[in-house]
């Protein structure tokens, strides 16, 4: 059951998912002395990591960061590099204390690297996703078909066409060309195996994949779909991203 939460605007959206994830954060180091989280990227999450970094009373110190995904053999000086937006908007303004683990899109053996990281995530308890969902309905880079089946925390994905296009549509590539073909990802089953999943999703070129993943079948066909059955995600929406709905998440609106 996905909890739907739509608000004015993004801005709101954004300040809403990131005082409940913050809240969730507090929660973890006084109950375990430590939290871990995972950070999303792209457009949609600019405003849920701008509150983020604001929230009061966080021990940034007892916090690991994972983040979702890289773009294979993309230097991190790129401006679509994932880990340079991480360090930028989420690790600097918090002055580098949380423990960030940087998924190495640059690594000679992009599947070592996958091993690597699922070695060190398979030893935490991940209190907090944040993530987003794709024009395609993609969750992480899992495009359609995604697997839902595999186990292993990261793996090294082919990018669909869609994937691609909204990169590149987003101004972060200067050619659909230039958008690499392949990336590290988190797994889709590991994504599920957090605590609580944070889902900001603004803009209207979301609302037919917010509308598949809330009211379609759970398919691989449409990835985020799966969070149908998670015990406990919170989609926070702005109203053209929602515009599509029609069913009981509709009358969130």
């Amino acid at each position: 059951m996905i909890d739907v939460r739509i608000l004015p605007e993004a801005h709101s959206m954004g300040e809403a998912a990131a005082k409940l994830g913050a809240e969730a954060i507090r929660a973890a180091i006084v109950g375990r002395g430590k939290a871990c989280i995972i950070v999303a990227t792209g457009a949609s999450q600019f405003g849920m990591l701008a509150s983020l970094v604001t929230q009061p009373g966080i021990d940034w110190s007892r916090v690991t960061a994972f983040h979702l995904d890289e773009y294979v053999g993309l230097p991190v000086s790129h401006p679509a590099s994932f880990r340079r937006y991480l360090r930028e908007r989420f690790m600097a303004p918090l002055g580098g204390a949380p423990h960030f683990v940087p998924v190495d899109g640059e690594a000679a053996d992009p599947a070592a690297e996958a091993r690597r990281l699922g070695a060190l995530i398979a030893q935490q308890q991940v209190d907090v996703c944040f993530a987003g969902i794709g024009e395609n309905c993609h969750l992480a880079f899992n495009d359609p078909p995604a697997d839902f089946t595999t186990e292993e925390p990261y793996l090294v994905v082919t990018l669909d066409a869609g994937c691609r296009q909204q990169q590149f549509g987003e101004g972060w590539f200067g050619s659909l060309e230039a958008v690499p073909e392949r990336a590290i990802s988190m797994s889709v089953r590991q994504i599920m195996h957090s605590r609580l999943i944070i889902l900001s999703v603004p803009d209207q070129r979301k609302a037919a994949a917010v509308r598949d993943a809330l009211e379609g079948p759970v398919t691989p066909l449409h990835p985020a779909s799966i969070l149908q059955q998670h015990d406990n995600t919170i989609l926070f929406l702005d109203p053209p991203a929602a515009s599509l709905l029609t069913g009981a998440a509709a009358s969130a609106r």
